[in-house]
């Protein structure tokens, strides 16, 4: 299975210029609201339409402005999944579902493949119950049998837990990807949440101003995002000017520190980016003299706020977080960070 995509397309000032390739199970569209995630989506589905380009879906062509391709979303079989469900609220659950079956004829057939989704959706007990007596997860649930018992080639799914707060989110997360998996097709998942695109995806596209600014694994777009714009989307929370001084060195001028680096630094390097998490007391690399000067307690963490001893007074302070239980009387009076944990973004 593969998915193909090369698409522009202007709405006003805004241009959205896509393009992807991926064969992974479930692959993420990860970007801030407005930055073109959905409009990619619905482009896909057939819902809207670009003003050029090629989307080819395991070897079909659904969309080539070349060649004045452009397949009606009925003939595309795609499910969709629509940010807030998007359930009827007049019709009840079987109803709701059985409208992902309206092309087919065969009354037979669709109480077959009802039973079936009803089954495999652990909604057997529902069938008559309307959308406002659903609970956020059995919403969810519905949305989706209704999406799958059409047997789409391809799902899109357009931020699936957004409605939910986030003890549900957390709950239902793991067999949303277990069953998203099971099912056999490819995903392509619109969200704006770095855990959520690191739990369920395992290719990342990073979204910003209508286009890719990263793709790859979702681990290796974490450990390498490219981009100061890719690295705060995926949560790097201490990015600051840089400029190349060696093969292996960055001078970060605001943070008064030279900082050396495992991989080779770029002519064009703009920034550098250090990951709260990977700071240490005893760290061999890239070792200096440090200031505390605040602190955030989390649940389960704690936020030092520091300042490296030569940092320009007008930067903010860096972030530290640690585990409460590695959290020590006396504060270090150094920290360094590993030179693999160093991103170097142009």
């Amino acid at each position: 299975m593969s998915l193909t995509v090369a698409i522009r397309k202007r709405l006003g000032h805004f241009l959205l210029d896509v393009a992807f390739d991926t064969a992974e199970p479930v692959t993420g569209l990860l970007g801030a609201s407005g930055c073109g995630k959905s409009m990619t989506l619905k482009c896909i589905a057939g819902v809207e339409t670009p003003d050029e380009g090629r989307i080819v879906l395991d070897g079909e062509v659904l969309f080539d402005s070349a060649r004045g391709i452009n397949l009606p979303p009925q003939k595309r079989r795609v499910g969709y999944l629509f940010q807030h469900y998007a359930l009827f609220p007049h019709m009840t659950v079987e109803k709701n579902i059985l409208c992902g079956l309206y092309g087919e004829k065969d009354k037979a057939v669709k109480q077959r493949r009802l039973r079936e989704i009803l089954e495999m959706m652990q909604l057997e007990g529902l069938e008559k119950h309307r959308p406002a007596e659903l609970s956020g997860g059995q919403a969810q649930r519905v949305a989706l049998a209704r999406m799958l018992v059409s047997r789409p080639r391809l799902l899109l799914l357009d931020e699936p837990f957004s409605a939910l707060d986030s003890h549900l989110r957390d709950q239902l997360q793991p067999p949303f990807s277990s069953l998203i998996r099971s099912y056999g097709r490819q995903a392509v998942m619109v969200t704006h949440s770095r855990d959520e695109a690191y739990h369920l995806c395992s290719r990342l596209c990073v979204m910003d101003e209508g286009r890719v600014l990263r793709s790859g694994g979702t681990k290796e777009v974490f450990a390498d995002p490219g981009s100061e714009p890719a690295a705060r989307l995926t949560g790097c929370k201490n990015i600051a000017r840089a400029v190349k001084s060696g093969a292996y060195e960055v001078d970060v001028p605001a943070w008064g520190v030279r900082l050396t680096a495992a991989k080779p630094v770029p002519d064009d390097i703009r920034a550098v980016g250090l990951r709260a998490h990977y700071f240490h007391p005893r760290a061999a690399s890239n070792r200096f003299a440090v200031q505390l000067v605040g602190e955030l307690e989390e649940p389960f963490e704690w936020i030092i706020l520091f300042r490296y001893a030569g940092q320009d007074p007008a930067s903010p302070p860096l972030w530290w977080r640690l585990p409460k239980d590695k959290k020590t009387a006396a504060p270090p009076d150094t920290l360094g960070i590993a030179p693999e944990n160093i991103l170097l973004l142009t």
